[in-house]
Parts: structure tokens; sequence; C-alpha cells
């Protein structure tokens, strides 16, 4: 019996699976009513621990799967505000990612939500934390098939989204969720899924979208 190729996509597709947990501070409608540009932060991703695979390989496959987020996150936020659909203009990722390299960011001491404000001269920055039960990206999920045979097995994520305000210093809106997916989850399609929800609860969305 011939399966159906859609439907199969369909069930590997990421699934919501918890009811999301927000935050919103007192201050939250009168800062990003006064937010002009913000920059997204390079996401803070964690793997749990496999065996087979040492700390070194893991770590360099959680700043693999960072920079697929990070590049995930703002083509969603460019793309809806090419759109009309988000009231706040996004900082390119280029230079994100070029002046935050310069300021030694990605070393041992990585720059704390405050200084990255000043370094990019933005109003905001969007943070980000996956916490992943194994690798999303292709080539992570392959190799780590190889070395631990986990092909079909679900991978679950806890993810945390954030909005940290020049201004304030301080966290003003914060969504925590829980999603899963299987063989045909990605970051692109984690993403996806999970903006299109968190978009709903999203200060910066345009009246009517």
């Amino acid at each position: 019996m011939k399966i159906n190729i859609h439907f199969t996509a369909v069930l590997l597709a990421i699934l919501i699976t918890s009811c999301a947990r927000i935050y919103k501070s007192p201050e939250l409608e009168a800062s990003v009513a006064s937010h002009r540009i913000v920059a997204i932060a390079p996401p803070k991703v964690s793997i749990s621990a496999q065996k087979k695979v040492d700390a070194a390989a893991l770590k360099e496959q959680q700043k693999t799967e960072s920079n697929n987020f990070h590049q995930e996150i703002s083509n969603w936020m460019l793309k809806r505000k090419m759109q009309g659909r988000i009231s706040v203009n996004i900082l390119d990722i280029e230079t994100t990612q070029v002046k935050l390299q310069k300021a030694g960011h990605y070393g041992s001491n990585p720059l704390t939500p405050d200084e990255i404000c000043e370094l990019l001269e933005v109003d905001a920055i969007i943070t980000s934390n996956f916490a992943l039960s194994k690798p999303m990206s292709e080539g992570g999920a392959i190799a780590l098939g190889l070395l631990v045979g986990v092909w079909g097995s679900t991978n679950e994520a806890d993810v945390t989204l954030g909005i940290y305000d020049r201004k304030t210093k301080s966290v003003i809106w914060n969504f925590e969720h829980t999603v899963s997916g299987s063989v045909g989850s990605s970051p692109a399609r984690l993403v996806e899924n999970l903006m299109s929800y968190a978009s709903r609860k999203l200060p910066y969305r345009t009246k009517g979208n």
C-alpha cells in the first residue's frame, strides 16, 4: 500500500505540544512604542548529551544549530517586515554577526544583552534559547543517526523567546513553549511553526495582522 507523501510530511512536521507561557512587563507597551530598530541576538542552543558523541563534537553542533536558528529567525522577521506585518525595522544579520564577532561575543566571554544593544545601537534585541533533545540540522541529524541510531526518533525542543529593552535594561516580553517533531524536522520548519504561533502574541505585530 502506497503511503501518501503529503500526509507523511504532515505527520513529520513540527507539532505544538504545550500551552505557551508568556510574560509581559508593566513597561511593555511604552517601551515597544518607542522602538524603531531591533536586532536578533544569536540564539543559545543546548543539545542533550548523546552516547558516543564527545563534548567537543556536541559543542560544535550546538554552534552550527545556533547559526541556523539565527538565520531562520532573521529570515522570518524580515519577510514579515516586507509584508507590513511587523512595526519595527530589523537589523540585518550580517551586520549583527560581524559586529559581535569583532567584539568577541563568540568567545569564552559573550556579551550581555545590554552590551549587545549598545554595540549594535538598537532599541532592543530579540533573544532566544533552544534546548534540543538531538540535532535538527540535516547534517547533524545524519551524523548522530549513524553514531547512535536515532533514526525516526522524536526531537523535542524547549524554546524561549524574549525581548530585551535597551532603555529599561530589562526583559519586557518573554515567550516559553515546547515543540516536537520527527525525521522531517529542521531549523527552518521549527522556526516557521514556532514564530507563526508566537507572532500572535508578539508585541511588534501591526494591527490587523
